[in-house]
């Protein structure tokens, strides 16, 4: 009677351990999956942090060149009104027209994009603190056992 007491109870405590254990597994495999995604998105964010800089100065050159074009174009349609009926003064002055117009949608373009790097920069700064925040509760529940 005795060793079945004694066999009853190792079964039993034999699967409390193996449900213990799978647990600790499953937090542990848990635990990987948050810090691999942690670190993909701190990869990500590296790269746009070095694409910011980059579109930085094309946003600044775009617009400089913008403004440019804007002042060739004042220029030449001064020109123009001095003379209106002069055919190479108004293919001039629409020579300008058109080159701001191109130059000043680069410049939106490329503001677009920096305000969108931007924007995806902080999305990842948020998904990273989640991810953090994830791994400090699951850190926490195996050091609680």
């Amino acid at each position: 009677m005795l060793t079945g007491m004694m066999f009853l109870c190792a079964v039993v405590s034999a699967q409390a351990v193996t449900k213990d254990s799978i647990s600790t597994l499953n937090n542990e495999k848990e635990k990987l999956k948050v810090a691999k995604s942690l670190n993909d998105n701190k990869l990500k964010l590296a790269k746009l942090e070095n694409d910011v800089a980059k579109y930085a100065d094309k946003v600044q050159k775009t617009s400089e060149d913008s403004q440019k074009a804007a002042d060739d174009n004042q220029e030449a349609a001064n020109k123009l009104s001095d003379d209106s009926q002069d055919k190479k003064k108004a293919k001039s002055a629409k020579k300008a027209a058109n080159n701001a117009l191109v130059n000043a949608k680069d410049a939106r373009n490329a503001n677009d994009k920096l305000k969108d790097l931007n924007k995806d920069i902080d999305e990842l700064k948020k998904k990273i603190r989640e991810d953090e925040q994830k791994l400090l509760a699951l850190g926490s529940a195996v050091a609680g056992r």
